[in-house]
């Protein structure tokens, strides 16, 4: 049997996000989060090195379904980009009533908002080098991993202010095509 309990990551993601909308992100200690999880600070911050960090907790796992979608695709750079920004939807699909629930932290505080870009720099460096690992120039790389990673941004923010039952590697590829109308248009 296990010393620590199995679901403590899970436990404190959700404690994270009740006492952050129910006292606020800047009054809420790691210690009170901890204690809501039923968990030691010393376990919290064995899987987080900060409070920001218990929001983004699955960022290393959609990285990695991102590159492995791209590596095993073919085609065109388009055909890639869907690949890749599908296994993110994916990821993200069963989430919709967390992920919703806790975007107006992202919206109301600047450093979450920060960590959030820097979360999609992190994809966007993630799928500019699949690309690239495809043959397709860095330049060209960057760029379109830079406009997918704007786009899916865009689209994930249109989906979860809705009711989650929308179909959001969907609604990605159809961002994707009216991108791709509107930056081809006169």
């Amino acid at each position: 049997m296990s010393r620590w309990p199995d679901d403590a990551r899970t436990r404190l993601a959700a404690a994270a996000v009740d006492l952050y909308l129910e006292q606020g992100y800047d009054r809420t200690t790691v210690a009170q989060v901890a204690g809501r999880a039923g968990v030691t600070e010393r376990t919290y911050f064995r899987h987080f090195p900060d409070k920001r960090e218990v929001l983004f907790a699955n960022q290393a796992a959609i990285d990695d379904a991102l590159v492995d979608a791209v590596a095993t695709a073919s085609g065109t750079v388009r055909d890639l980009v869907v690949a890749g920004l599908t296994a993110v939807a994916a990821s993200l699909q069963d989430r919709h009533a967390e992920l919703a629930r806790r975007q107006p932290l992202m919206d109301q505080h600047p450093d979450l908002r920060e960590r959030e870009l820097a979360k999609l720099g992190s994809w966007s460096t993630a799928l500019a080098a699949a690309l690239a690992a495809h043959g397709i120039a860095p330049d060209r790389a960057a760029l379109a991993a830079s406009v997918a990673i704007a786009v899916l941004d865009v689209t994930a923010r249109d989906w979860l202010g809705g009711p989650g039952d929308a179909d959001l590697a969907r609604a990605v590829r159809e961002a994707l095509d009216e991108a791709a109308a509107l930056l081809g248009g006169s």
